[in-house]
């Protein structure tokens, strides 16, 4: 294995996995926040939204995972997306997949593929083509400019402390976000307002990317001669979850399995801890932190029991395109020989992603 055990991370990733699991809301620290640990919880935060409200300031929150727009609850939220949008949507990650790897290779033949990057581009415009039916042209610049957006939250949801509002680093955020709202508002037929879509953009591109390098990650590192697409694609959303925690904000006192929660205060829910729960994965509880795509032959457990795409009103709209892209990558990845070229390390500056991911293909048409 060339992974480093999400389990032995630290910061606030491995305060999360080692928080008690009780049935009751956890607080993590005095004035919390407060971490829900089972189910029957996790699900009741998401789907009441008025008592847990979105947050509404995605640069601060760093929470793109399942947002629909800087919305509060009851605004404008989006539709899933329809059978025809993904679709489209994955005829573009297939084509543009294809010529990213052709640009490495003319560009610099012989070296380890970056998967971070390598993803940026197909995932970007695959999104952006699935939820605005537009020119290529228009595509491609609005792809552009959701990746230079996301680049520019980077330094303002990582900071430690967050940045003053005329630092450098909220300056640029703020250019990057007018160019992109921009360009949104020349779009005929936006789904909803432009500052909505430009957020659903960032949540459709950076979380997809992140978890597209996990599961060739995974891939690389696993030594099984034959993987089902779709069950490696459920066992990396399982195990290495990009946005690894949601919050929520309480609206009035609420009682979360005992525990006495005050209005006001954050609330969390962890795909990443929910997914190690032993009810919910099927397989021997010993193993529940290995990567083993075939314990989803057993149907007896549902894939997707620990919300990895949200539940409720804010629950991803982009789940079965991100679904899809992901698939379509695993599938790829199962007809080639794909090896690590180096240990992959654990990002946790924007929800958890693989840093780096590099990989080689040792050989072409499948395991030999």
């Amino acid at each position: 294995m060339h992974l480093d055990s999400v389990e032995s991370a630290g910061g606030r990733l491995g305060a999360v996995l080692s928080a008690p699991r009780s049935g009751a809301a956890v607080a993590l620290d005095r004035h919390g926040p407060w971490l829900v640990t089972t189910p029957v919880l996790a699900r009741r935060v998401l789907t009441e939204p008025g008592r847990f409200d979105f947050p509404g300031d995605v640069s601060r929150s760093g929470d793109l995972s399942s947002s629909r727009g800087e919305t509060r609850s009851g605004h404008v939220l989006f539709a899933p997306l329809t059978p025809d949008q993904v679709a489209r949507g994955v005829d573009v990650f297939s084509s543009e997949w294809d010529a990213a790897l052709r640009d490495h290779d003319s560009r610099a033949p012989g070296t380890a593929y970056d998967a971070m990057l390598l993803l940026r581009q197909p995932v970007a415009r695959s999104t952006v083509g699935a939820v605005l039916d537009t020119d290529v042209g228009t595509r491609d610049r609005v792809a552009d400019l959701t990746l230079g957006w996301i680049d520019a939250l980077a330094p303002v949801i990582s900071a430690h402390r967050p940045p003053g509002r005329w630092s450098r680093a909220r300056r640029r955020e703020r250019r990057a976000r007018f160019a992109l709202d921009d360009a949104l508002s020349a779009v005929t037929g936006l789904p909803a307002p432009s500052e909505q879509v430009a957020t659903m953009l960032a949540a459709g591109v950076q979380v997809p990317i992140a978890a597209g390098a996990w599961l060739l990650a995974w891939l690389a590192a696993d030594t099984s001669d034959s993987v089902d697409p779709v069950h490696a694609v459920w066992e990396t959303l399982r195990l290495t979850p990009p946005t690894w925690v949601t919050a929520r904000i309480t609206t009035e006192p609420v009682d979360l399995g005992g525990t006495e929660v005050p209005a006001g205060r954050v609330v969390l829910v962890s795909p990443l801890l929910l997914g190690r729960l032993t009810e919910l994965v099927p397989g021997d509880p010993e193993l529940v932190a290995g990567f083993d795509p075939a314990r989803w032959e057993d149907t007896t457990k549902r894939p997707g029991a620990w919300l990895p795409f949200g539940a409720g009103p804010h629950a991803c709209p982009g789940r079965t395109l991100g679904m899809a892209q992901l698939v379509h990558l695993a599938t790829w990845a199962g007809q080639h020989r794909l090896r690590l070229s180096e240990q992959v390390g654990i990002d946790q500056s924007r929800g958890i992603a693989p840093l780096p991911c590099r990989f080689t293909i040792d050989a072409w048409g499948g395991h030999a």
